[in-house]
């Protein structure tokens, strides 16, 4: 039997865990517990996402529902609702979804992994030693990286955690000349603000002196005053952590994958980062599936695994530019300029544009395994779409070039029908 470990138990490596014990597989999975209680704001979109990838335990009492204030480029307003993730809380439901489903977890901190062509070698605290025949990397953005990949600016986030009076809850970002902040406050009185800043430009001082200084430029701003009401900080803590927006260099081996953001890891502004977290998890036990039983097709799945990775690493990237872009007062300050810049000038949404689409062979997913399939490239997915319900687009649109598409969809389920022809009319496609 083939050894499977995996490195990190966040919901990269739990979502990892969980599908490859769906194949079938046997798998263990090494992770220490979270050392900083961490509260994190999610939308709609995250919650199903974790749902969908079986971690139905580990949100049962961990979200809470919260309205959103935000403060930028001199506007206050009230955005949609957020849900509040309590990591604590959230990590324990975790832990009892993959040990539902089998998987085997030991809590210890991994001091090493040597590598080899044939496996790998994990050494553990406590003089403990597992021998892997495939490795997962999802231990985030703490996971060593060979080689330099893609970097953003150097980003840090100053995180303050501390007992306030009992209340509302609700979470808030704010703008500000150096940086941005976001803060949330449970009903319990348990309140967070993190500071997210440049690292070259920000000036802070030594980390004897960070804490009261993150406390100056939280209570120099009035909009956070008066969404903490100017209450009580009892226990203020401080966690600093880097948020700079990384690709790794190598995402996948024969023997290995990374997934999460020990694949790629995004600006906090761009409210992707657990949802692309688990983007680049969810497809990874079919990759690791083929790499193990199908080894002839080992570059065909690399390849679709680091060709996703790295979409969704400039997806999320240009999402982030772009709301920086939005905040116009502080346009040319250091902080500003750099991320307003950063990855590139191409659009985060290209136009849609029927005449340029085309047809390319590609890697895709089919019956457990990566496969290769004509796929349609369009403007907004350039690594092409292979289905669209239960449809292949690549047959339907060599027909639409020479048939009229009544024609064309004719045969089709009334619902087929339906969703074809409000996708062919979002890619400009006009009978």
């Amino acid at each position: 039997m083939t050894t499977l470990v995996i490195l990190g138990a966040g919901p990269a490596g739990a979502a990892v865990a969980l599908g490859l014990r769906r194949l079938g597989y046997a798998v263990t999975l090494v992770s220490e517990w979270r050392r900083f209680a961490a509260l994190e704001g999610v939308s709609q979109r995250v919650l199903e996402a974790l749902r969908g990838a079986g971690l139905q335990r580990a949100l049962t009492d961990a979200t809470l529902p919260s309205r959103r204030q935000v403060a930028w480029n001199g506007q206050e307003h009230a955005q949609n609702i957020e849900f509040l993730l309590d990591r604590p809380t959230f990590d324990r439901g975790l832990r009892e979804d993959l040990a539902r489903a089998g998987v085997e977890l030991i809590e210890g901190r991994v001091l090493g992994v040597q590598s080899r062509s044939d496996g790998h070698r994990i050494e553990l605290d406590g003089g403990k030693a597992l021998e892997a025949d495939f490795l997962v990397e999802a231990r985030g953005r703490q996971a060593p990286a060979s080689g330099k990949g893609l970097r953003g600016p150097e980003t840090v986030s100053l995180l303050n955690r501390w007992q306030g009076t009992p209340g509302a809850t609700a979470s808030a970002v704010e703008s500000l000349e150096d940086g941005w902040a976001w803060m949330a406050r449970r009903a319990d009185g348990q309140c967070y603000w993190q500071w997210t800043v440049d690292v070259a430009s920000a000036g802070l001082p030594g980390k004897a002196q960070l804490l009261d200084y993150c406390r100056e430029r939280r209570q120099g701003s009035g909009f956070a005053r008066a969404f903490f009401a100017d209450g009580d900080e009892l226990g203020l803590q401080l966690h600093a952590r880097s948020s700079t927006a990384i690709l790794a260099p190598q995402v996948c081996g024969e023997n290995w994958i990374r997934v999460g953001d020990a694949a790629m890891a995004v600006d906090p502004l761009s409210g992707n980062g657990i949802f692309q977290s688990l983007s680049s998890a969810l497809q990874a036990p079919v990759v690791i599936n083929t790499l193990l039983v199908k080894p002839e097709r080992a570059l065909l799945a690399q390849a679709f695994h680091r060709q996703r990775v790295e979409q969704l690493f400039m997806r999320f990237a240009r999402i982030g530019r772009d709301f920086y872009a939005d905040e116009q007062r502080w346009a040319e300050q250091p902080f500003w300029l750099a991320r307003r810049q950063w990855p590139d000038a191409e659009v985060a949404h290209a136009a849609a544009d029927f005449s340029a689409l085309r047809i390319e062979r590609m890697p895709v997913l089919r019956d457990g395994f990566v496969d290769e399939a004509e796929v349609v490239i369009t403007a907004d997915q350039p690594l092409g779409i292979w289905h669209v319900q239960g449809v292949e687009l690549a047959p339907l649109l060599r027909r639409l070039q020479v048939e009229p598409a009544g024609q064309v969809l004719t045969g089709l389920s009334e619902e087929q029908g339906r969703v074809i022809r409000g996708w062919l009319l979002s890619q400009g496609y006009r009978p």
